[in-house]
């Protein structure tokens, strides 16, 4: 849903800077490079340490260049297939290390083993949603759905929890419980997903498997004539 309406509006914001860096000589894949890397830097050293505010500080600096690369691309007309595939990848990877960051703070000095195996299910429920659609649109279906929380939301979610959970470190009490709301809210909509995508996919097979069956059999009976 995010991803819809923010993307559109974030990309012509950012497509100054984006043509600034190409007249730089900076090519989109290594924005896609530094922009991971400085998302996992922010999320694997800063949010175990229960540095959540200057941790969603970093990474939210870096995670606009998941909308700066593809307009670079678009903008020098090298959009390519290599690049879609990286800019995708590694977009996992940094999901992935957001979570972690949380999972290792709850295993550590976060001390809560329960908000710790929420946050492992967030990592894992996510790659998972993205994985079925991705899986459905290669066999050759269209996986009509959204979902209830899709990458945005998630990190939307995640991330402006974190960091307000962060305040907690300048003398805003109470409000580090906001951390783990919104991991509960990411991990039952992160299945919500998952279940409203598997549904779709299983029948838009169903359907296509039976436009291909009665293809055939229209075939055999004209072959019979």
């Amino acid at each position: 849903m995010l991803n819809t309406y923010a993307r559109a509006f974030f990309t012509r914001v950012l497509t100054p800077f984006a043509a600034l860096l190409l007249r730089l000589g900076v090519s989109p894949d290594a924005v896609t490079l530094v922009g991971t890397a400085g998302v996992m830097a922010g999320a694997l050293v800063f949010f175990p340490m229960g540095e959540f505010f200057w941790g969603t500080i970093v990474i939210t600096v870096f995670v606009f260049s998941d909308l700066v690369d593809g307009n670079m691309a678009r903008q020098a007309g090298i959009s390519s297939r290599w690049g879609a595939f990286l800019d995708s990848t590694l977009d996992r990877v940094a999901d992935g290390a957001i979570f972690a960051g949380f999972a290792l703070w709850y295993a550590g000095r976060g001390d809560d083993n329960v908000m710790c195996a929420v946050a492992i299910f967030c990592l894992a429920s996510g790659q998972v949603v993205s994985y079925t659609k991705a899986r459905g649109e290669s066999i050759g279906l269209p996986v009509a759905v959204n979902g209830l929380v899709e990458r945005a939301e998630r990190l939307v979610i995640s991330l402006v929890a974190a960091g307000f959970a962060g305040l907690h470190a300048f003398g805003v009490p109470g409000i580090q419980v906001l951390l783990p709301v919104a991991l509960w809210i990411v991990a039952v909509g992160s299945l919500v997903t998952l279940v409203q995508r598997v549904v779709t996919v299983r029948r838009e097979s169903a359907e296509a498997d039976a436009a291909a069956a009665g293809g055939t059999a229209e075939q055999g009976s004209e072959a019979d004539r």
